[in-house]
């Protein structure tokens, strides 16, 4: 494991107290429909106060999708950082799940959006695409380390046309398998800043062993892994830091705030007991 600083000790005293389970806040209009919501800022609006109510006290991380946000412009924007600021006020670190990447001061902006105090956007980590070359996401993981918070870096997506980039071979190991080893590297100093996007629907047939930092592993639910399978497909990882996403497989319980939370709890103590 690692010690107690850093990103690492928040989320390894995070995960102790409310176990092994990422909770998504994916508000895409299929579901706000099924909620009985209106397709508009005020159904975002109440599936948001509903999810932060419901999700906020139990789970140990919530990550809310940014694009589902986004359509609804400036008031979209205005619900996630409430999504952000009441979720972290309930006790829970919260994963921005924008998959930034860019370059140079772009990058930079990028990193100052999620992971810089002075944003109202700030969540305790952020997601990130390292297909414009690993050290492109450098500013994001030096403010995210300075301010002892995360960067979750996608390794090996779930998605089927991933595996065509993500596979590709380049010398004795796959791209994937570079962005786990520049992980690796970056997380000698105990930190545990940078951690990987790995997901949970498929064999990944990468090394995690050495990674000392978190796996986000969305998938689990509506995409179809289940929480048996998870000691299968992160059988060389250290389990304590697996950590399963689940989104519309929990989200379905609502729109009732306690339907939901007792959705979350039934999930979260199967991934436990999975994982041991």
């Amino acid at each position: 494991m690692t010690d107690a600083s850093g990103f690492g000790g928040r989320y390894t005293r995070a995960v102790a107290e409310r176990g092994r389970l990422c909770a998504g806040i994916d508000p895409h209009a299929a579901l706000l429909a099924e909620w009985g919501l209106s397709v508009d800022i005020d159904g975002l609006s109440a599936f948001a106060d509903i999810c932060v109510e419901a999700l906020g006290p139990v789970a140990a991380v919530i990550k809310p999708q940014v694009a589902f946000f986004e359509p609804f412009g400036s008031a979209g924007f205005a619900v996630l950082e409430r999504v952000v600021a009441g979720c972290r006020e309930a006790g829970a670190l919260v994963i921005a799940d924008a998959k930034r990447g860019d370059i140079g001061s772009t990058m930079a902006a990028y990193a100052q959006a999620w992971l810089s105090e002075s944003s109202p956007l700030c969540a305790d980590s952020v997601t990130a695409s390292p297909y414009l070359g690993y050290e492109s996401l450098r500013p994001a993981l030096d403010l995210a380390r300075s301010g002892e918070r995360g960067v979750f870096v996608l390794a090996r997506t779930s998605n089927p046309e991933g595996g065509e980039l993500q596979r590709a071979q380049v010398g004795e190991r796959t791209v994937a398998q570079s962005i786990v080893d520049a992980a690796a590297a970056e997380n000698t100093d105990g930190t545990a800043t940078v951690g990987l996007v790995v997901g949970a629907t498929r064999e990944h047939g990468l090394d995690l062993a050495a990674l000392r930092g978190p796996i986000l592993a969305p998938g689990l639910g509506a995409q179809g892994a289940t929480a048996a399978d998870l000691p299968i497909v992160f059988d060389g990882a250290d389990p304590a830091w697996v950590l399963p996403a689940s989104s519309r497989g929990v989200l379905r319980a609502g729109p009732d705030a306690t339907a939901l939370r007792d959705a979350f709890v039934r999930a979260r103590d199967e991934v436990e007991a999975a994982l041991g």
